[in-house]
Protein backbone atom coordinates (compact mmCIF):
# COMPACT_ATOMS: atom_id res chain seq x y z
CA UNK A 1 0.00 0.00 0.00
CA UNK A 2 1.55 3.20 -1.24
CA UNK A 3 2.04 5.76 2.04
CA UNK A 4 1.02 9.33 1.14
CA UNK A 5 3.44 11.28 -0.83
CA UNK A 6 2.53 15.06 0.63
CA UNK A 7 4.77 17.67 0.85
CA UNK A 8 4.47 21.59 2.69
CA UNK A 9 5.96 24.53 2.06
CA UNK A 10 5.69 26.87 5.02
CA UNK A 11 7.70 29.88 3.52
CA UNK A 12 7.27 32.45 1.27
CA UNK A 13 7.10 31.81 -1.99
CA UNK A 14 7.55 32.95 -5.09
CA UNK A 15 5.45 32.11 -9.03
CA UNK A 16 7.84 32.40 -11.68
CA UNK A 17 5.57 32.89 -14.87
CA UNK A 18 5.17 35.29 -17.66
CA UNK A 19 1.35 35.70 -16.27
CA UNK A 20 2.85 37.66 -12.86
CA UNK A 21 4.48 40.88 -11.75
CA UNK A 22 5.58 41.68 -8.73
CA UNK A 23 5.88 45.65 -7.62
CA UNK A 24 7.08 46.81 -4.39
CA UNK A 25 3.36 47.24 -3.41
CA UNK A 26 1.21 44.76 -5.58
CA UNK A 27 0.79 42.17 -7.52
CA UNK A 28 -0.68 42.32 -11.06
CA UNK A 29 -1.34 38.71 -12.87
CA UNK A 30 -2.88 37.77 -16.39
CA UNK A 31 -5.60 35.18 -15.81
CA UNK A 32 -7.69 33.22 -18.62
CA UNK A 33 -11.01 33.06 -16.66
CA UNK A 34 -12.66 29.83 -18.25
CA UNK A 35 -16.41 29.22 -18.04
CA UNK A 36 -18.72 27.05 -20.15
CA UNK A 37 -22.01 28.16 -21.50
CA UNK A 38 -24.71 26.24 -22.19
CA UNK A 39 -27.18 27.72 -25.56
CA UNK A 40 -30.14 25.16 -25.81
CA UNK A 41 -28.54 22.17 -26.84
CA UNK A 42 -25.14 24.19 -27.66
CA UNK A 43 -22.02 23.81 -25.68
CA UNK A 44 -19.41 26.55 -25.75
CA UNK A 45 -16.08 26.88 -23.64
CA UNK A 46 -15.30 30.55 -22.93
CA UNK A 47 -12.39 32.26 -21.95
CA UNK A 48 -12.29 35.66 -20.88
CA UNK A 49 -8.73 37.34 -20.39
CA UNK A 50 -8.61 39.60 -17.04
CA UNK A 51 -5.78 41.38 -15.01
CA UNK A 52 -5.88 41.07 -11.33
CA UNK A 53 -4.47 43.62 -9.26
CA UNK A 54 -3.50 42.81 -5.46
CA UNK A 55 -2.52 45.75 -2.98
CA UNK A 56 0.23 43.49 -1.06
CA UNK A 57 0.68 46.26 1.36
CA UNK A 58 -1.42 46.01 4.99
CA UNK A 59 -3.68 48.56 6.14
CA UNK A 60 -3.60 49.59 9.69
CA UNK A 61 -7.06 48.14 10.47
CA UNK A 62 -9.65 48.18 13.20
CA UNK A 63 -12.88 46.04 13.64
CA UNK A 64 -15.85 46.92 15.97
CA UNK A 65 -17.83 43.94 16.59
CA UNK A 66 -21.65 44.89 18.13
CA UNK A 67 -21.74 42.50 20.82
CA UNK A 68 -18.48 42.91 21.95
CA UNK A 69 -19.28 42.03 25.90
CA UNK A 70 -21.88 38.55 24.59
CA UNK A 71 -20.10 34.83 24.03
CA UNK A 72 -18.33 35.86 20.32
CA UNK A 73 -17.68 39.26 21.32
CA UNK A 74 -15.47 38.65 24.66
CA UNK A 75 -14.14 35.25 23.29
CA UNK A 76 -13.10 37.17 20.21
CA UNK A 77 -11.04 39.72 21.88
CA UNK A 78 -9.57 37.15 24.29
CA UNK A 79 -8.01 34.78 21.75
CA UNK A 80 -6.58 37.33 19.80
CA UNK A 81 -5.02 38.54 23.26
CA UNK A 82 -3.98 35.27 24.17
CA UNK A 83 -1.71 34.43 20.16
CA UNK A 84 -0.50 37.57 20.83
CA UNK A 85 0.90 37.14 23.69
CA UNK A 86 1.43 33.85 23.62
CA UNK A 87 -0.15 32.39 25.94
CA UNK A 88 -0.33 28.87 27.34
CA UNK A 89 -2.25 27.37 30.29
CA UNK A 90 -2.96 24.14 32.38
CA UNK A 91 -5.96 21.47 32.06
CA UNK A 92 -6.47 18.40 33.52
CA UNK A 93 -5.52 17.11 29.69
CA UNK A 94 -2.15 18.83 29.98
CA UNK A 95 -0.89 21.94 29.01
CA UNK A 96 -2.58 23.95 26.20
CA UNK A 97 -1.34 27.10 23.64
CA UNK A 98 -3.31 29.74 22.13
CA UNK A 99 -3.77 28.82 18.31
CA UNK A 100 -6.50 29.91 15.67
CA UNK A 101 -7.31 26.52 14.93
CA UNK A 102 -10.92 26.24 12.94
CA UNK A 103 -10.11 29.16 10.92
CA UNK A 104 -9.99 28.78 7.22
CA UNK A 105 -7.63 31.41 6.56
CA UNK A 106 -5.43 30.96 9.42
CA UNK A 107 -5.39 26.61 10.37
CA UNK A 108 -5.91 25.17 6.50
CA UNK A 109 -3.69 24.25 3.99
CA UNK A 110 -4.30 24.60 0.15
CA UNK A 111 -2.76 22.23 -2.33
CA UNK A 112 -0.01 24.48 -4.35
CA UNK A 113 1.04 22.21 -6.86
CA UNK A 114 3.28 18.95 -7.30
CA UNK A 115 7.51 18.85 -6.78
CA UNK A 116 9.67 17.06 -9.81
CA UNK A 117 8.52 13.81 -8.64
CA UNK A 118 5.08 14.32 -8.57
CA UNK A 119 4.58 14.86 -4.71
CA UNK A 120 1.58 17.25 -4.20
CA UNK A 121 2.94 20.22 -2.20
CA UNK A 122 0.22 22.15 0.35
CA UNK A 123 1.02 25.38 1.87
CA UNK A 124 -0.68 27.40 4.75
CA UNK A 125 -3.87 28.85 3.22
CA UNK A 126 -1.94 32.48 4.81
CA UNK A 127 0.86 32.41 2.54
CA UNK A 128 -0.97 32.35 -0.42
CA UNK A 129 -1.46 36.14 0.03
CA UNK A 130 -0.75 39.08 2.25
CA UNK A 131 -3.33 38.65 5.16
CA UNK A 132 -4.36 40.74 7.91
CA UNK A 133 -3.92 38.59 11.41
CA UNK A 134 -5.95 39.19 14.41
CA UNK A 135 -2.92 40.16 16.54
CA UNK A 136 -2.35 43.23 15.03
CA UNK A 137 -5.83 44.81 14.79
CA UNK A 138 -7.52 47.33 16.65
CA UNK A 139 -10.43 45.65 18.16
CA UNK A 140 -13.10 48.11 19.83
CA UNK A 141 -17.05 47.53 19.80
CA UNK A 142 -20.43 48.07 21.51
CA UNK A 143 -22.56 46.24 23.88
CA UNK A 144 -26.13 46.85 25.38
CA UNK A 145 -24.24 45.40 28.31
CA UNK A 146 -21.96 47.96 30.48
CA UNK A 147 -19.86 44.61 31.61
CA UNK A 148 -16.15 45.25 30.79
CA UNK A 149 -14.65 42.63 28.56
CA UNK A 150 -12.95 40.83 31.54
CA UNK A 151 -16.18 40.28 33.45
CA UNK A 152 -17.89 39.93 29.97
CA UNK A 153 -15.02 37.05 29.51
CA UNK A 154 -16.10 35.52 33.24
CA UNK A 155 -19.87 35.60 32.47
CA UNK A 156 -19.34 33.85 28.95
CA UNK A 157 -17.78 30.87 30.78
CA UNK A 158 -16.05 29.91 27.59
CA UNK A 159 -11.99 29.60 28.20
CA UNK A 160 -10.48 27.56 30.51
CA UNK A 161 -10.50 29.49 34.25
CA UNK A 162 -7.04 29.48 34.17
CA UNK A 163 -6.81 31.20 30.71
CA UNK A 164 -9.27 33.69 31.62
CA UNK A 165 -6.91 34.72 35.00
CA UNK A 166 -4.31 35.08 32.74
CA UNK A 167 -6.47 37.52 30.68
CA UNK A 168 -8.32 39.34 32.93
CA UNK A 169 -5.84 42.01 33.49
CA UNK A 170 -5.84 42.40 30.13
CA UNK A 171 -9.41 42.84 29.25
CA UNK A 172 -10.94 44.50 32.57
CA UNK A 173 -10.10 47.88 31.06
CA UNK A 174 -11.76 46.93 28.04
CA UNK A 175 -15.34 48.73 27.70
CA UNK A 176 -18.17 48.84 25.11
CA UNK A 177 -19.54 50.99 23.91
CA UNK A 178 -23.52 52.33 24.42
CA UNK A 179 -25.53 50.59 21.93
CA UNK A 180 -28.67 50.43 19.94
CA UNK A 181 -31.45 48.71 21.80
CA UNK A 182 -34.68 48.11 20.34
CA UNK A 183 -36.82 45.87 22.52
CA UNK A 184 -38.88 45.00 19.64
CA UNK A 185 -36.57 43.11 17.95
CA UNK A 186 -34.79 40.77 20.38
CA UNK A 187 -36.43 38.55 23.05
CA UNK A 188 -37.81 40.37 26.51
CA UNK A 189 -35.53 38.67 28.58
CA UNK A 190 -32.41 40.35 27.20
CA UNK A 191 -33.66 43.59 28.92
CA UNK A 192 -31.93 42.23 32.28
CA UNK A 193 -28.78 43.38 30.32
CA UNK A 194 -29.71 45.74 28.90
CA UNK A 195 -28.16 48.94 30.78
CA UNK A 196 -25.92 50.26 28.57
CA UNK A 197 -28.01 51.97 25.77
CA UNK A 198 -28.24 54.32 23.93
CA UNK A 199 -30.97 57.16 24.11
CA UNK A 200 -32.64 59.62 21.40
CA UNK A 201 -34.49 58.74 18.47
CA UNK A 202 -33.80 56.34 15.74
CA UNK A 203 -31.80 59.20 13.76
CA UNK A 204 -29.72 60.54 16.56
CA UNK A 205 -28.51 57.03 17.19
CA UNK A 206 -27.48 56.48 13.90
CA UNK A 207 -25.46 59.44 13.69
CA UNK A 208 -23.91 58.88 17.44
CA UNK A 209 -22.92 54.98 15.50
CA UNK A 210 -21.30 56.89 13.18
CA UNK A 211 -19.43 59.23 15.19
CA UNK A 212 -17.80 56.26 17.51
CA UNK A 213 -16.88 54.63 13.72
CA UNK A 214 -15.11 58.00 12.88
CA UNK A 215 -14.00 58.40 16.31
CA UNK A 216 -12.41 55.34 16.66
CA UNK A 217 -10.88 55.50 13.23
CA UNK A 218 -9.15 58.69 14.63
CA UNK A 219 -8.11 57.67 17.53
CA UNK A 220 -6.73 54.79 16.74
CA UNK A 221 -4.60 56.54 13.41
CA UNK A 222 -6.51 53.55 11.41
CA UNK A 223 -6.53 53.78 7.89
CA UNK A 224 -9.87 51.55 7.44
CA UNK A 225 -12.41 50.05 10.11
CA UNK A 226 -14.80 47.07 9.37
CA UNK A 227 -17.73 46.07 11.58
CA UNK A 228 -19.31 42.96 12.93
CA UNK A 229 -22.67 42.25 13.71
CA UNK A 230 -21.94 39.22 16.70
CA UNK A 231 -25.14 40.68 19.03
CA UNK A 232 -28.66 38.81 19.36
CA UNK A 233 -30.84 37.17 16.80
CA UNK A 234 -33.25 39.91 15.75
CA UNK A 235 -36.87 39.17 14.65
CA UNK A 236 -37.02 39.26 10.70
CA UNK A 237 -37.82 42.65 9.73
CA UNK A 238 -41.23 43.17 7.53
CA UNK A 239 -40.10 44.52 3.80
CA UNK A 240 -42.46 47.73 3.51
CA UNK A 241 -42.80 49.67 0.00
CA UNK A 242 -42.27 52.70 0.65
CA UNK A 243 -40.31 52.09 4.57
CA UNK A 244 -37.56 49.79 3.78
CA UNK A 245 -37.58 48.87 0.09
CA UNK A 246 -35.00 51.29 -1.15
CA UNK A 247 -31.70 53.43 0.04
CA UNK A 248 -34.08 57.02 -0.07
CA UNK A 249 -36.25 55.03 1.70
CA UNK A 250 -34.29 53.62 4.34
CA UNK A 251 -32.94 56.48 5.18
CA UNK A 252 -36.23 58.62 5.24
CA UNK A 253 -36.98 56.03 7.67
CA UNK A 254 -34.48 56.14 10.04
CA UNK A 255 -35.39 59.79 10.35
CA UNK A 256 -39.26 59.29 10.83
CA UNK A 257 -38.21 56.81 13.58
CA UNK A 258 -40.26 54.07 11.31
CA UNK A 259 -40.68 50.51 13.95
CA UNK A 260 -39.62 48.81 11.07
CA UNK A 261 -35.96 49.46 11.47
CA UNK A 262 -33.89 47.34 13.17
CA UNK A 263 -31.07 48.18 15.28
CA UNK A 264 -28.94 46.03 12.79
CA UNK A 265 -29.92 48.01 10.20
CA UNK A 266 -28.85 51.03 11.81
CA UNK A 267 -25.32 49.63 12.12
CA UNK A 268 -25.36 48.69 8.67
CA UNK A 269 -26.22 51.85 7.50
CA UNK A 270 -24.12 53.71 9.79
CA UNK A 271 -21.53 51.54 8.69
CA UNK A 272 -22.02 51.78 5.00
CA UNK A 273 -22.27 55.67 5.11
CA UNK A 274 -19.02 55.50 6.56
CA UNK A 275 -17.79 53.45 4.12
CA UNK A 276 -17.07 50.57 6.68
CA UNK A 277 -17.71 47.07 5.41
CA UNK A 278 -20.66 45.92 7.76
CA UNK A 279 -20.67 41.83 8.21
CA UNK A 280 -24.05 40.29 9.17
CA UNK A 281 -23.44 37.33 11.73
CA UNK A 282 -26.57 36.53 13.02
CA UNK A 283 -29.63 35.41 10.67
CA UNK A 284 -32.05 38.52 10.71
CA UNK A 285 -32.80 40.08 7.60
CA UNK A 286 -30.71 43.32 8.07
CA UNK A 287 -30.14 43.68 4.41
CA UNK A 288 -33.23 45.15 3.26
CA UNK A 289 -33.44 45.68 0.03
CA UNK A 290 -32.91 49.56 0.77
CA UNK A 291 -29.40 48.38 2.45
CA UNK A 292 -28.68 46.63 -0.47
CA UNK A 293 -28.99 49.48 -2.66
CA UNK A 294 -27.55 52.00 0.07
CA UNK A 295 -24.04 50.02 -0.33
CA UNK A 296 -24.56 49.58 -3.88
CA UNK A 297 -24.28 53.59 -4.01
CA UNK A 298 -21.48 54.33 -1.59
CA UNK A 299 -19.44 50.86 -2.83
CA UNK A 300 -19.41 49.71 0.49
CA UNK A 301 -18.96 45.69 1.13
CA UNK A 302 -21.57 44.13 3.16
CA UNK A 303 -21.89 40.57 4.02
CA UNK A 304 -23.91 38.35 5.83
CA UNK A 305 -26.27 36.34 6.95
CA UNK A 306 -25.53 33.75 10.30
CA UNK A 307 -22.07 32.32 11.32
CA UNK A 308 -22.01 28.51 9.62
CA UNK A 309 -19.75 26.88 12.66
CA UNK A 310 -21.25 23.49 13.24
CA UNK A 311 -24.63 21.68 12.77
CA UNK A 312 -24.94 23.58 9.18
CA UNK A 313 -21.43 23.23 7.91
CA UNK A 314 -21.79 19.43 8.39
CA UNK A 315 -25.42 19.58 6.93
CA UNK A 316 -24.04 21.75 3.65
CA UNK A 317 -21.22 18.61 3.41
CA UNK A 318 -23.50 15.49 3.98
CA UNK A 319 -26.60 17.04 1.68
CA UNK A 320 -23.96 17.83 -1.10
CA UNK A 321 -22.22 14.28 -0.99
CA UNK A 322 -25.66 12.26 -1.21
CA UNK A 323 -26.85 14.50 -4.03
CA UNK A 324 -23.89 14.06 -5.80
CA UNK A 325 -23.61 10.43 -4.98
CA UNK A 326 -27.49 10.32 -6.52
CA UNK A 327 -29.13 9.50 -2.82
CA UNK A 328 -31.97 11.15 -2.78
CA UNK A 329 -32.18 13.16 0.80
CA UNK A 330 -35.92 12.25 1.68
CA UNK A 331 -36.44 13.71 5.01
CA UNK A 332 -33.84 15.89 7.59
CA UNK A 333 -34.57 16.73 10.97
CA UNK A 334 -32.00 18.94 13.08
CA UNK A 335 -32.20 19.03 16.71
CA UNK A 336 -30.30 21.60 18.85
CA UNK A 337 -30.29 22.39 22.78
CA UNK A 338 -27.87 24.98 24.01
CA UNK A 339 -27.72 27.13 27.41
CA UNK A 340 -25.78 30.34 26.38
CA UNK A 341 -27.50 33.37 25.86
CA UNK A 342 -28.00 32.79 22.59
CA UNK A 343 -30.33 29.73 22.85
CA UNK A 344 -31.73 32.57 25.59
CA UNK A 345 -32.45 34.91 22.84
CA UNK A 346 -33.50 32.50 20.63
CA UNK A 347 -36.54 30.65 23.43
CA UNK A 348 -38.53 33.16 21.98
CA UNK A 349 -40.71 32.71 18.99
CA UNK A 350 -39.72 35.48 16.88
CA UNK A 351 -36.34 34.85 17.11
CA UNK A 352 -36.39 31.17 16.19
CA UNK A 353 -38.50 31.90 13.20
CA UNK A 354 -35.07 34.05 12.15
CA UNK A 355 -32.98 31.32 13.01
CA UNK A 356 -35.01 28.24 11.32
CA UNK A 357 -35.01 30.50 8.40
CA UNK A 358 -31.38 30.57 7.79
CA UNK A 359 -30.78 26.76 8.97
CA UNK A 360 -33.73 25.32 6.49
CA UNK A 361 -32.41 26.68 3.28
CA UNK A 362 -28.98 25.42 3.20
CA UNK A 363 -29.74 22.38 1.15
CA UNK A 364 -31.46 24.37 -1.22
CA UNK A 365 -28.90 24.89 -4.17
CA UNK A 366 -27.66 21.34 -3.86
CA UNK A 367 -31.49 19.65 -4.44
CA UNK A 368 -32.29 21.89 -7.34
CA UNK A 369 -28.73 20.58 -8.96
CA UNK A 370 -30.37 17.02 -9.46
CA UNK A 371 -33.13 16.51 -11.18
CA UNK A 372 -32.62 13.10 -11.34
CA UNK A 373 -33.73 12.89 -8.01
CA UNK A 374 -35.78 15.70 -7.00
CA UNK A 375 -38.29 17.47 -9.77
CA UNK A 376 -38.71 20.93 -9.75
CA UNK A 377 -39.92 22.67 -6.53
CA UNK A 378 -39.57 19.24 -4.68
CA UNK A 379 -37.27 19.36 -1.70
CA UNK A 380 -37.16 17.09 1.31
CA UNK A 381 -38.86 17.23 4.61
CA UNK A 382 -36.54 19.75 6.35
CA UNK A 383 -37.45 20.44 10.29
CA UNK A 384 -35.01 22.26 12.81
CA UNK A 385 -35.78 22.34 16.52
CA UNK A 386 -34.12 24.57 19.10
CA UNK A 387 -34.51 24.54 22.86
CA UNK A 388 -32.80 26.45 25.39
CA UNK A 389 -31.20 24.29 28.50
CA UNK A 390 -29.45 26.73 30.75
CA UNK A 391 -27.41 23.85 31.95
CA UNK A 392 -25.31 22.98 28.97
CA UNK A 393 -24.05 26.85 28.51
CA UNK A 394 -21.58 26.96 25.88
CA UNK A 395 -21.90 23.26 24.85
CA UNK A 396 -24.32 23.19 22.51
CA UNK A 397 -25.74 19.48 21.78
CA UNK A 398 -26.82 19.00 18.07
CA UNK A 399 -28.14 15.85 16.96
CA UNK A 400 -29.49 15.10 13.15
CA UNK A 401 -31.31 12.50 11.42
CA UNK A 402 -30.83 12.38 7.70
CA UNK A 403 -33.47 9.87 5.94
CA UNK A 404 -32.64 9.10 2.37
CA UNK A 405 -34.68 6.76 -0.45
CA UNK A 406 -31.96 4.62 -2.25
CA UNK A 407 -31.54 1.91 -4.69
CA UNK A 408 -34.71 0.15 -5.78
CA UNK A 409 -36.75 1.53 -3.31
CA UNK A 410 -34.35 1.27 -0.28
CA UNK A 411 -34.26 3.68 2.67
CA UNK A 412 -30.38 4.94 4.35
CA UNK A 413 -30.82 6.85 7.40
CA UNK A 414 -27.76 8.43 8.75
CA UNK A 415 -27.52 9.69 12.46
CA UNK A 416 -25.02 12.19 13.76
CA UNK A 417 -24.53 13.85 17.15
CA UNK A 418 -22.79 16.29 17.57
CA UNK A 419 -21.33 18.56 20.50
CA UNK A 420 -20.80 22.20 19.70
CA UNK A 421 -18.12 24.39 22.09
CA UNK A 422 -20.38 27.29 20.41
CA UNK A 423 -18.59 30.47 20.62
CA UNK A 424 -15.11 28.31 20.46
CA UNK A 425 -16.14 27.55 16.45
CA UNK A 426 -17.91 30.70 15.97
CA UNK A 427 -14.79 32.53 16.81
CA UNK A 428 -12.29 31.67 14.29
CA UNK A 429 -15.60 32.50 11.68
CA UNK A 430 -15.33 36.08 12.73
CA UNK A 431 -11.25 36.07 12.09
CA UNK A 432 -12.10 34.95 8.80
CA UNK A 433 -14.67 36.83 7.92
CA UNK A 434 -12.76 40.12 8.57
CA UNK A 435 -9.45 38.84 7.44
CA UNK A 436 -11.31 37.74 3.41
CA UNK A 437 -13.46 40.89 3.47
CA UNK A 438 -10.66 43.24 3.92
CA UNK A 439 -7.85 40.95 1.67
CA UNK A 440 -10.87 41.33 -0.91
CA UNK A 441 -11.05 45.39 -0.16
CA UNK A 442 -7.21 45.25 -2.09
CA UNK A 443 -7.97 43.31 -5.19
CA UNK A 444 -9.00 44.83 -8.36
CA UNK A 445 -9.79 43.10 -11.88
CA UNK A 446 -9.62 44.70 -14.94
CA UNK A 447 -11.07 43.16 -18.23
CA UNK A 448 -8.39 42.96 -21.50
CA UNK A 449 -10.65 45.50 -23.30
CA UNK A 450 -11.18 47.28 -20.54
CA UNK A 451 -8.85 50.66 -19.13
CA UNK A 452 -10.75 50.59 -15.85
CA UNK A 453 -10.17 48.41 -13.06
CA UNK A 454 -12.95 46.50 -10.88
CA UNK A 455 -13.88 46.00 -7.54
CA UNK A 456 -15.87 43.04 -5.99
CA UNK A 457 -19.57 43.69 -5.80
CA UNK A 458 -20.62 45.11 -2.52
CA UNK A 459 -22.84 42.41 -2.00
CA UNK A 460 -19.46 40.10 -0.64
CA UNK A 461 -20.37 36.47 -1.87
CA UNK A 462 -17.37 35.21 -1.42
CA UNK A 463 -17.62 34.95 2.43
CA UNK A 464 -19.92 32.13 2.00
CA UNK A 465 -18.09 29.54 3.49
CA UNK A 466 -18.62 31.09 7.02
CA UNK A 467 -22.10 31.91 6.79
CA UNK A 468 -25.27 30.02 7.06
CA UNK A 469 -27.73 32.14 4.23
CA UNK A 470 -25.13 33.76 1.86
CA UNK A 471 -26.23 36.79 0.88
CA UNK A 472 -25.29 37.16 -2.83
CA UNK A 473 -26.16 40.11 -5.40
CA UNK A 474 -29.48 40.44 -6.65
CA UNK A 475 -28.67 38.60 -10.21
CA UNK A 476 -26.41 36.00 -8.74
CA UNK A 477 -27.09 32.31 -7.57
CA UNK A 478 -26.92 31.08 -3.70
CA UNK A 479 -24.64 28.58 -3.55
CA UNK A 480 -24.83 26.76 0.13
CA UNK A 481 -22.32 23.48 -0.79
CA UNK A 482 -19.04 23.65 1.07
CA UNK A 483 -16.51 22.32 -1.31
CA UNK A 484 -17.55 24.87 -4.05
CA UNK A 485 -17.37 27.87 -1.51
CA UNK A 486 -13.55 26.86 -0.20
CA UNK A 487 -12.77 26.41 -3.82
CA UNK A 488 -13.72 29.72 -4.61
CA UNK A 489 -11.75 31.65 -1.84
CA UNK A 490 -8.25 29.36 -3.17
CA UNK A 491 -9.39 29.61 -6.70
CA UNK A 492 -9.50 33.37 -6.29
CA UNK A 493 -6.14 33.65 -4.25
CA UNK A 494 -4.38 31.29 -7.23
CA UNK A 495 -5.82 33.63 -10.09
CA UNK A 496 -4.46 36.50 -8.28
CA UNK A 497 -0.94 35.04 -8.56
CA UNK A 498 -1.87 33.95 -12.01
CA UNK A 499 -2.16 30.71 -11.57
CA UNK A 500 -4.59 28.01 -12.59
CA UNK A 501 -7.49 27.16 -10.69
CA UNK A 502 -6.91 23.65 -8.82
CA UNK A 503 -8.45 20.29 -10.32
CA UNK A 504 -8.52 16.99 -9.53
CA UNK A 505 -7.52 15.55 -13.04
CA UNK A 506 -4.31 14.33 -11.62
CA UNK A 507 -3.26 13.09 -15.05
CA UNK A 508 0.12 12.86 -14.06
CA UNK A 509 -0.35 9.74 -12.05
CA UNK A 510 -2.91 8.46 -14.44
CA UNK A 511 -0.42 7.20 -17.46
CA UNK A 512 2.89 4.86 -17.76
CA UNK A 513 4.46 7.29 -19.48
CA UNK A 514 4.15 10.43 -16.96
CA UNK A 515 4.56 7.63 -13.94
CA UNK A 516 8.21 6.79 -15.41
CA UNK A 517 9.05 10.40 -15.77
CA UNK A 518 7.71 11.74 -12.50
CA UNK A 519 10.25 8.84 -11.13
CA UNK A 520 12.93 10.43 -12.81
CA UNK A 521 11.83 13.73 -11.52
CA UNK A 522 11.98 15.03 -14.91
CA UNK A 523 7.90 15.23 -16.31
CA UNK A 524 5.08 16.90 -15.67
CA UNK A 525 1.48 15.37 -16.87
CA UNK A 526 2.17 17.09 -20.35
CA UNK A 527 5.81 15.52 -20.43
CA UNK A 528 7.90 18.59 -20.89
CA UNK A 529 8.72 20.05 -17.70
CA UNK A 530 12.24 21.21 -17.67
CA UNK A 531 14.25 19.82 -14.51
CA UNK A 532 15.08 23.57 -13.49
CA UNK A 533 11.22 24.50 -12.98
CA UNK A 534 9.93 24.28 -9.45
CA UNK A 535 6.33 23.68 -9.15
CA UNK A 536 5.04 26.68 -7.43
Amino acid sequence: MSSPSVESLDVTFKVESPNVEYFSDKIVAKYGYETTVVDGTTVRPITTNLQIQTQTRLPRTGVLLVGIGGNNGSTCIAGALANKLGMTWETKEGIKKANYWGSLMLASTVKLGNDLAGNSVYTPMSNMLPIIKPDDLVWGGWDISSLNLGDAMKRAKVLDVQLQNQLYPYMKDIVPMPSVYFPDFIAANQGERADHVLNGTKQQQLEQIRSDISTFKRDNDLEQVLVLWTANTERFASVEEGINDTASNILASIERGEDEVSASTIFAVASILEGAPFINGSPQNTFVPGVIELARIHKTFIAGDDFKSGQTKIKSVLVDFLVSAGIKPAAIVSYNHLGNNDGKNLSAPSQFRSKEISKSNVVDDMVASNRILFDKDEHPDHVVVIKYVPQVGDSKRAMDEYTSDIFMGGTNTIVIHNTCEDSLLATPLIYDLIILAELCGRIKVKKEESNQWESFHPVLSLLSYMLKAPLVPPEAPVVNALFAQREAIVNIMRACLGLPPNNHMTLEHRFESTLAALSKGTATANGHINKKQRAI
